[in-house]
């Protein structure tokens, strides 16, 4: 038996960060979106033990992805089997077209679809609320990868509510080759905002924006508080988003922390001819994706 899932990339269309707390992490009101660049991650049965493996596309370095226990969908299998108490046999493979390291949570997804596929390969039958659970154990956006559509996420961003979407949204991003450290830019923000306060920035003007459906509404709204301190460590990153917005975007913004450059266009039309601006620019690798798009679901499988 096999069965493939597809979890989708996460964009933030507003991330609000409060000063961190007595545990370290730093409460987020954020507001996500699953857009439709996506990975897929088949589940096939292995008696014989545990078994990861990776297929990436091209513009995606392999190496930057563990495939031991570093990797985060080894732990979602330990932490699934453990809930039943079963062993956490089989074969997994990961097929990557989220950049790694990009602000995209793409390793969120892969997290996401694993605990899908394997509920479904061992039979496990595990109910949504633990399935959610386990997810948040595994990290803050993994329980809206599990999700999908566009959300209200808060505390550490694992409490997820899903929100009126009337739009939909094109997006056309730009990822770098070289990814950037999710800490690091958390730690630079404390550093540029040391009087932050605890409490996040609200989303409410945007959420009521994301349920009229009109862009350039949503544009003037998109706000993400660790941008300053990405592009305080990544100039090049400010001087992308110049690029874009000169170029005709109705918004461009740093997705979560970075490094991936994501901008808000009007169609499909006018995301295709920003992206092919873009790379006229020379920016060789840029994606179109439209929002929003459902979380972990199967795609395919076979009972044999």
């Amino acid at each position: 038996m096999n069965v493939t899932v597809r979890a989708a990339a996460k964009i933030n269309l507003h991330l609000g960060v409060g000063a961190p707390r007595g545990d370290g992490f730093h409460p987020l009101t954020s507001v996500y979106q699953a857009i439709g660049l996506c990975d897929d991650v088949t589940a096939s049965d292995d008696e014989s033990g545990w078994d990861l493996r990776l297929q990436v596309s091209d513009w995606i370095d392999a190496g930057a992805v563990p495939v031991d226990s570093g990797n985060i969908v080894t732990r979602a299998a330990s932490l699934l089997a453990r809930h039943h108490g079963i062993a956490s046999d089989g074969h997994l493979l990961i097929e990557k077209a989220i950049p790694v390291a990009g602000g995209l949570a793409g390793g969120s997804a892969d997290a996401a679809a694993a605990l899908v596929a394997l509920d479904r390969l061992w039979d496990a039958q595990t109910s949504d609320e633990d399935l959610l659970a386990i997810a948040a154990e595994l990290g803050s956006d993994v329980p809206f990868a599990l999700l999908g559509g566009t959300a209200l996420g808060t505390g550490r961003g694992e409490l997820v509510t899903p929100l009126a979407d009337a739009g939909t949204w094109w997006w056309v991003l730009v990822p770098s080759l070289e990814g950037m450290s999710t800490p690091e830019v958390y730690r630079h923000f404390d550093k540029l905002f040391p009087d932050a306060s605890p409490t996040p920035p609200p989303a409410d003007e945007l959420i009521a924006a994301v349920a009229s459906g009109e862009p350039h509404r949503l544009a003037r709204l998109l706000r993400n508080d660790l941008q300053a301190a990405a592009i305080d460590l990544r100039p090049d990153l400010g001087l992308l988003l110049d690029e874009g917005e000169e170029e005709g975007a109705l918004r461009g913004l740093v997705s979560g922390s970075g490094p991936t450059c994501v901008f808000l266009c009007e169609s499909a039309d006018h995301a295709r001819d920003l992206a092919g601006a873009l790379m006229r620019r020379g920016h060789g690798i840029v994606l179109v994706a439209n929002g929003a798009v459902a979380g972990a679901h199967i795609v395919g499988g076979n009972h044999g």
